[in-house]
Order: structure tokens, then sequence, then C-alpha cells
């Protein structure tokens, strides 16, 4: 059977060319970075290019970029290092009720070390109102982290109207993006952010490696205590073949990411208007235009997210019912409630998420097999009985 991969926000596979460029990194380029003598340097060098490579991408300077271990790791560094470089100033952050659970917990833990957080609603689409961004705003307020684009329904986030009411009022920002870098375009600068959070493997690179942007200034302390690595930020030996895949990632992202989004937007709306049009009862979840290019999330009423789930892996297709990170928990998505849907739609969620490889066979698949699946599901399913 053919397998069709939709899944594409949970992980991305290796490009050919990302995993030719790291090989070398595991054999004969095998340096420690850390080392004098030339294996070292080698090494060394290679890193240096590779963060040349992530910063042109988001139009950083390379001295501002360290990596790590992936984005839920950069999240990390970014809200705790914020908040303790800055208890003397103040306590209070503000955050969304749909970050993705790395900020989530994150915040959770903050507040048990006596932090106060502010956790701002969002719209039916999942925006949030740079308004309330201004009005939650104390004279405690260290830091305001907001994310790019949404992991399960897609919405982007007004972030330069946010940056610019940080800025204003001299509070530190930072943003989630691992979901919009190498897929939509990002500036640091045009969004007025202190901090951004990447990871390789959302776009095509290889897991295990990610990369936290610092704008020169912020004052952050580490919380990777050890060797003097990334600048004495991020003590460990860098991940050497992960590092140099993600510099390859960035700089075909940032070759490809116009044409490439183009091509991902015509079939993201064919299965969007598809959907809408063969099942009845259907809802898309998200904004419908400030949306990235690949996502699709949509509820269908009567009928459970991991019933159609597992029906679709039958058919050999492979999508989502939300958050990779959460997929084995049965409890409904913080997102989708966030936005207002009832327990029950929530439940009936599918995320089809789109890639490099999808191809238009690939969504009309979707569109053959799918209104069946929920049609044999809903004729035993008493969510529907229980409407008539």
């Amino acid at each position: 059977m053919k397998r069709t991969y939709l899944d594409y926000a949970a992980t991305t596979p290796t490009h050919p060319d990302v995993l030719k460029a790291m090989l070398p990194y595991f054999t004969d380029a095998f340096g420690n970075p850390s080392s004098i003598y030339s294996y070292g340097q080698e090494a060394k060098g290679a890193i240096g290019e590779a963060r040349a490579k992530v910063a042109s991408l988001i139009g950083a300077r390379d001295e501002e970029i360290v990596f790590t271990s992936g984005g839920t790791e950069a999240d990390n560094f970014a809200l705790k290092g914020v908040a303790f470089a800055n208890e003397e100033r103040g306590n209070h952050i503000i955050t969304s009720s749909i970050e993705h659970h790395a900020v989530i917990e994150t915040c959770k833990y903050l507040e048990r070390r006596g932090f106060n957080i502010t956790y701002l609603p969002v719209d039916e689409y999942g925006l949030v109102d740079p308004g309330d961004v201004r009005r939650a705003i104390t004279e405690k307020t260290v830091l305001i982290s907001v994310m790019h684009a949404n992991n399960e329904i897609g919405t982007i986030e007004p972030i330069a109207e946010i940056g610019k009411i940080a800025r204003e009022a001299g509070v530190y920002f930072h943003t989630d993006a691992v979901q919009a870098v190498g897929h939509i375009p990002v500036d640091v600068n045009k969004l007025g952010v202190d901090l951004l959070s990447m990871s390789a493997h959302k776009l095509y690179g290889p897991k295990g490696v990610g990369a936290l942007y610092i704008r020169k200034g912020t004052r952050l302390v580490s919380f990777m205590h050890g060797g003097e690595q990334e600048g004495r930020r991020r003590a460990s030996t860098e991940n050497v073949p992960g590092i140099v895949g993600f510099g390859k990632a960035a700089e075909l992202a940032r070759q490809e990411m116009g044409e490439e989004a183009e091509r991902l937007i015509h079939l993201r709306d064919k299965l969007i208007g598809g959907l809408l049009e063969s099942i009845d009862h259907v809802h898309l979840n998200g904004h419908p235009v400030k949306r990235l290019p690949n996502n699709i999330n949509v509820s269908i009423d009567f009928v459970e997210g991991e019933s159609m789930l597992l029906n679709l892996d039958l058919e050999g297709i492979c999508a989502s019912t939300g958050s990779a990170c959460s997929s084995s928990n049965l409890e409904a998505s913080h997102v989708l409630l966030a936005i207002g849907l009832p327990h029950e739609q929530a439940h009936g969620s599918l995320r089809f998420t789109l890639g490099k490889w999808t191809s238009e066979e690939e969504v009309e698949q979707v569109l053959e097999v799918l209104p069946g699946i929920v049609a044999k599901l809903r004729a035993m399913s008493p969510l529907l009985r229980s409407q008539r």
C-alpha cells in the first residue's frame, strides 16, 4: 500500500541535500569544535557557516543565534532565561492561551517559582488581540511570549503589532516561531522580537537541533551550565552534524520558500474546499486567510477524531488530531477549546499539514476516501443518534 504523509507540522523528512551535507561530520570531519587542532577547527568553521545561514533566514546577526537541542529547549531558555535575569524588575509574564506545551508548561513551572502569568484569550480564529496585550502590561511585566503561528490550527498572529507594543513598554518579547520559520517570511527586525525559537526538523532538517535568536543586549541567564560553548550561553559539546544540517535546511528554505508557499496554498485551499463541499457539518478551524500555507484543521460533527485517524491510516494516509506532542492524550485540544469549540467538536478534529513532497494526487486521495469513512463512522455514532 502506498503511504501518504500529511503530518508535516509534526515533523518533516530530512531533505536529501541536508543529509548529504551532514554525512562528513559523522566520519571524516568528526572533531570537537572546542579543540584547537585542525579537526576541531574544521568542525568549528562548519558551525560558523551554519550559524550564518540560520541567521540569514530570519534577518539576524550571526552572533545572535544560539544552537539548542530543539524548539522546546529554545522556549525554555527564552522564558526562564529572561524571567530569572530580570526578577528585580518584576515577576509578570504575558502569554496566550493557545501556546505550544513547551511554553505553557514552562509558564506553569515559573508560576510555581513565584511568577505571575497572564494567559490572554483568543478570538474564534485563534488570533490574539494586540489591545489585550497592551492592557495586560503592568510595571512588573518582564516578558511577552506569543507564538508566530499556531501548530494546530495554523493561525498567524499579529507579531509585528505586538512587537511595537512591547518596544514602547520596554518589555522583552519572545515568539515561538517553530512552525513559521522556513515556511513564511520571518524577519526579527520587522517583527520587533527580542527572542525567537526555531527547530530544524520542521523545515526538512534533522531532529535534535534547534536555535534561539537572542537580540544583542537582551538580558537573560543560561540554564545549561558547564563549558563555554555558544558564546558561554549554552554549555555542551555542539551537535555538529545536526547544526550543519540545520544550516543547509535554512539555506534551502530561503531559496525555495516563496515558490513552495504558492504551491502549498493551492493544495491547501483545494483540500479545504473539497472537505467543506463533500462532507456535511464540517467546520474549518483557524483563520481562513491568516494561516500557514500548509495547514488544514477541520472539525467534523458526530464523529471522533481518533476513529477517523485510524481509518485513514488503514487507507495509508497519515494525519493528526492535533499537536504531535499530545497525540497520546485523549483530552480535548486546549487550542480548540480556547477558540470556543465545544468538547464534542474539539474531539472531532483532524489536522492535515502538507509539505514538499505532497502531491495533487494525495490531496485527491483524501477527498476520495474521507467522506466514506465519515459516513461509516456516523452510521455507528451515538453522537449522531442523540441529535435525531
